[in-house]
């Protein structure tokens, strides 16, 4: 589980660490900060006020509570999460319904970007939260074809096929008609040129050839060449991700005011804030948690993510899982994330 700093659980008297973890089951359920009397109650301790006073105090000076200006109650500070997730956790397991239905959605789909925009729906629904899923990369992608087709006017069409059965197309306008006679033999001269190298290589060469100089290159030649160029750029594979059930975020009154959704689905617009933390999440090993500004994603400093990366034959390809508030339903959210790794793998493996 990531951190960038932990408690020391040794400051806090054992008390103290049952006292937190009531008030974070607390406030995670109701989302209002939690008072001595009902603190007192929750944790079935037969204690007089000024003792619970006293322990929240304690907990206040250790920075695992704070107190709101509104409330004479408590609620817990990002180290209070924590501490809670690192040393008082008790997982739920996923119930055998949340599994089936996870499976046999999962399972029931053929292309892998319906997949993962799958997963990350199934998430979102079940946790109530915002899923998120990064699309497998692959290590090697292929230049297959390349065809040009002629269009109306001074216009070609371009077909780029790789090996990952990935189609991208461009239309161009060009200085002049070129007939489809033309075209073919532009097509014929790239495919020959190209066809089964990898993309990255197609790439490094196309550059090098439209970098020297091109007394010897027709018009159309230099032109099939500058398309092709555009087209491997777009093939060569940009880490992307689905992210479902933004609105869900909507629900908790912490990041409701129009000012802190606007930052949130910039952030999901934009995405390469959370790509770039979902990328931190390749190497680790196991459910990986960011609470707060342990991210270091400014616009989800009110946010947590728990996260766990999928295989595909020993190999981890991928990252997953949710975005919400600080105050998630962790024991709940954590069993999810991990099992919908292992049915995602599953399913890819297929």
């Amino acid at each position: 589980m990531s951190s960038e700093t932990r408690h020391n659980d040794s400051q806090v008297s054992e008390r103290a660490l049952h006292f937190l973890k009531v008030l974070v089951g607390r406030y995670i359920r109701d989302g209002q900060p939690v008072g001595s009397r009902t603190l007192a109650k929750d944790t079935g301790l037969d204690l007089s006020p000024a003792t619970v006073r006293n322990v929240m105090a304690d907990l206040e000076d250790l920075g695992l509570v704070a107190s709101p200006h509104t409330s004479a109650g408590r609620v817990p500070t990002a180290a209070g999460y924590r501490l809670f997730v690192d040393s008082l956790l008790t997982v739920r397991p996923p119930t055998d319904d949340d599994i089936a239905s996870l499976r046999l959605c999962l399972e029931s789909r053929s292309d892998v970007k319906t997949l993962i925009e799958t997963a990350s729906n199934l998430l979102s629904g079940i946790t109530h939260l915002a899923g998120v899923v990064m699309l497998p990369r692959h290590e090697r992608n292929v230049f297959r074809q390349i065809e040009l087709l002629p269009l109306s006017g001074n216009r070609v069409l371009a077909i780029l096929v790789t090996s990952e059965g990935e189609v991208h197309n461009r239309i161009i306008a060009t200085e002049r008609r070129f007939s489809p006679a033309q075209l073919e033999q532009a097509t014929n001269a790239l495919n020959g040129l190209f066809s089964g190298q990898d993309i990255k290589d197609v790439r490094k060469r196309l550059l090098e050839d439209l970098k020297r100089t091109h007394e010897n290159m027709d018009q159309l030649m230099m032109r099939a060449m500058l398309l092709a160029h555009e087209l491997v750029e777009s093939a060569e594979h940009k880490d992307d991700c689905y992210i479902a059930g933004q609105t869900n975020l909507m629900e908790f009154g912490e990041l409701a005011s129009m000012e802190r959704l606007r930052q949130l689905f910039d952030a999901f617009y934009e995405k390469r804030g959370i790509l770039h933390i979902l990328d931190r999440c390749i190497a680790a090993e196991g459910v990986q948690i960011f609470i707060g500004e342990e991210s270091g994603y400014d616009l989800l400093d009110d946010c947590s993510l728990v996260t766990r990366a999928y295989r595909v034959d020993d190999e981890v390809v991928g990252v997953l899982g949710v975005i919400g508030p600080t105050r998630m339903d962790y024991e709940r959210v954590i069993p999810i994330v991990d099992v919908t790794a292992r049915l995602l793998a599953a399913a890819l493996r297929q």
